[in-house]
């Protein structure tokens, strides 16, 4: 079975996306698993669609599956502060 591989620009573009969104989610530690060698990234087929699954939604209030640290990406950045003071958006 062969391994099939995308790099950065080859992933942004099946996404409709953009590098930079990529790099930042990679940088929040969310997005599929990447290899780095030397200075490429590259992401295995496999971790693309098994990331994918994990996005998948029901509606566009309820997720199927995300990770404490997918949910704390899309906070705002001062959200906690909003908590802990009971100040609420």
């Amino acid at each position: 079975m062969e391994v099939v591989h995308l790099n950065q620009k080859q992933l942004t573009a099946c996404w409709h996306s953009s590098e930079a969104i990529l790099e930042h989610r990679r940088s929040r530690g969310i997005g599929p698993k990447f290899l780095k060698l030397g200075g490429r990234v590259l992401y295995h087929q496999v971790d693309i669609e098994t990331n994918e699954e994990s996005c998948l939604s029901i509606s566009t209030g309820v997720s199927l599956s995300l990770t404490p640290v997918e949910i704390y990406a899309v906070l705002p950045v001062n959200f906690h502060l909003q908590i802990t003071s009971g100040i609420l958006p």
